[in-house]
């Protein structure tokens, strides 16, 4: 059985309903980061940075979304939740980097400015930036990655739950998703699947 370790409002999120997606077997620990459970020797003993989602396998433990939504993808390969041919699983994982590289490090800068800078001006910048980073983000998306219906086309796979999250974090971040018809119809199709329906009462 899986362990995995996710916490509200977290990049758990995307991870998780990708386990409903595969029927896996699996257990879900919640870390209550608002009682600093994620600095305890225990959680730290399996992930030493302190962070969510972990995923304790056969093999030993995985931390990072895209490392975790690949391995769960390709474990459970009759779902096809990770594209087969070499390029087409590439370009998967340029979307997945994307979303941890680049988005989700725009989206921190509201709530963790503090990682990046001591000065609270600096922060308070970081902050007001975040609305209109994450609308450019938003664009990316809408115009290079999001092929539609799904990420990669007419299949969903491994990339849905990761925009699922992102849309989340865009509303949060007051972007106005009626601005990208493609990712505004995702998050239509995606919140009506079970995976999802399953997962969201976990992260309410």
């Amino acid at each position: 059985m899986l362990v995995f370790y996710y916490a509200k409002n977290s990049a758990a999120y995307a991870p998780h309903i990708l386990l409903e997606d595969v029927e896996a077997d699996y257990k879900a620990v919640k870390i209550d980061f608002a009682n600093g459970e994620q600095c305890s020797d225990e959680y730290l003993g399996i992930n030493p940075k302190g962070r969510v989602p972990s995923l304790i396998t056969e093999h030993g433990v995985l931390t990072e979304t895209p490392a975790i939504l690949a391995y769960i993808a390709q474990i459970y390969r009759k779902y096809r939740m990770a594209p087969e041919n070499t390029f087409e699983f590439a370009v998967a994982q340029a979307f997945n980097c994307y979303i941890a590289s680049t988005v989700h490090v725009a989206h921190a800068h509201k709530h963790h400015g503090a990682r990046w800078a001591d000065d609270l001006l600096a922060q308070d910048n970081m902050r007001a930036k975040v609305h209109q980073n994450m609308n450019d983000c938003a664009a990316i998306i809408e115009t290079h990655y999001l092929r539609g219906p799904w990420v990669l086309g007419d299949r969903y796979s491994m990339c849905d739950p990761y925009l699922a999250l992102v849309t989340r974090w865009l509303d949060d971040d007051g972007v106005d998703i009626s601005q990208f018809p493609k990712i505004a119809a995702h998050n239509l199709s995606i919140r009506a699947r079970p995976s999802m329906q399953n997962v969201i009462r976990f992260h309410a």
